[in-house]
């Protein structure tokens, strides 16, 4: 049994304009010591999917299953769920200044931790927040618990919310974008500062971010999400090189590039803007963005399916097209094309939203998604 099994979970919110569909049916697994990527745009569920398993949904319509260590966090008992956060469940959150009271000093909020799931003393918990604060590389941790969280900067604040979310040793820690906003030599301390406490402990880590650079150093496994689904699934080295779904191709073609490898070309963006939750369009979500998209996409929505090429987790992939169009290849963009050629009707669905296969058009479909 793994550590972490999530089977179908949905998440639904009730708003005035309608039921909002933030996570639709996912599900995934994680073993002890794993890191699994959740990758995205802004809006996909990401963030929705991992708050809901610890209880941090407030109004929200709920569905599925969430086991931790054999037991459903999605049913669980207030209680019981609280005393699993913390303890055995750590979470960085996205923005460490609004997550940390601003009116308590670090060093009473870490120390609260301790004592909110153990009988430890006052002296004790502020000795232990200073090792925490060793730990995770802040100088002169004897005076920086004293501090506020205004009095510490970007980077600081994330690594006494790294603190926070490791003190008790969890088994899993959730990282919710736990490098936005920071420079790039402090992203690189705090990735570091992950992977060597991870290591310590063992633990499973799921790390949720916008940025495939992140994916690339961390990653055992990858989950891409869109409009609340997963749309494809891989380990990081078949992500990167034998991706399946155009829009993990998307992805991939919009990093911007190192110097000496085709630094100062234009950025290839993902045509469009991610649909309304409220209102998807039909088939798979995709589709108006999609630059392969046939006539059955517009129409029927594609699941997960096994797609040949993983190394170690099973590859799957949510797309009509065919299973062996896997990377940017001339072999892959042969067959895109041609099932493109083939399912692509003329005067059909997929003309309105993409025009007809012209010459033009025809040589476009080999470019980046």
């Amino acid at each position: 049994m793994a550590l972490l099994e999530v089977e179908d979970l949905r998440v639904s919110f009730a708003t005035e304009d309608g039921e909002l569909e933030a996570v639709r049916g996912l599900s995934f697994s994680l073993d002890a010591g794993q890191t699994l990527a959740i990758v995205g745009e802004s809006g996909s569920g990401k963030s929705v999917a991992t708050q809901t398993m610890v209880g941090l949904t407030a109004g929200a319509r709920i569905s599925g299953t969430a086991r931790f260590d054999g037991a459903d966090l999605l049913t669980m008992r207030a209680g019981a769920l609280r005393r699993l956060r913390g303890k055995e469940i750590g979470f960085v959150f996205q923005d460490p200044l609004t997550s940390l009271h601003p009116q308590y000093r670090v060093g009473w909020q870490l120390a609260e931790v301790l004592q909110a799931h153990g009988s430890v003393s006052s002296s004790a918990a502020r000795a232990r927040a200073i090792e925490l604060l060793t730990h995770v590389g802040i100088s002169q941790p004897d005076r920086r618990v004293d501090d506020y969280p205004h009095q510490l900067s970007g980077g600081m604040r994330q690594r006494v919310m790294i603190a926070m979310a490791m003190a008790l040793d969890p088994r899993l820690l959730i990282a919710d974008e736990p490098t936005t906003a920071l420079d790039v030599t402090v992203q690189a301390q705090v990735l570091e500062l992950m992977k060597r406490l991870q290591a310590e402990h063992g633990s499973a880590l799921i790390i949720i971010t916008h940025d495939l650079g992140v994916v690339a150093d961390m990653a055992d496994i990858v989950l891409v999400m869109y409009a609340g689904r997963a749309v494809e699934v891989a380990d990081r080295r078949t992500l990167y090189y034998r991706s399946h779904h155009p829009y993990t191709l998307g992805l991939l073609a919009s990093v911007p590039l190192a110097a000496g490898h085709g630094a100062g070309e234009r950025l290839v963006p993902i045509a469009g803007a991610p649909p309304s939750l409220l209102s998807l369009p039909a088939g798979c979500s995709f589709h108006p963005r999609c630059p392969f998209v046939m006539d059955v996409c517009t129409t029927t929505r594609p699941e997960l399916e096994p797609v040949p090429g993983g190394t170690g987790v099973a590859h799957t992939s949510a797309c009509h097209l065919p299973a062996q169009a896997l990377g940017p290849g001339a072999e892959a963009t042969a067959l895109r094309r041609e099932a493109v050629h083939a399912g692509r009707s003329a005067g059909g669905p997929a003309e309105a939203v993409a025009g007809p296969v012209t010459d033009a058009a025809d040589a476009a479909l080999g470019q980046p998604a």
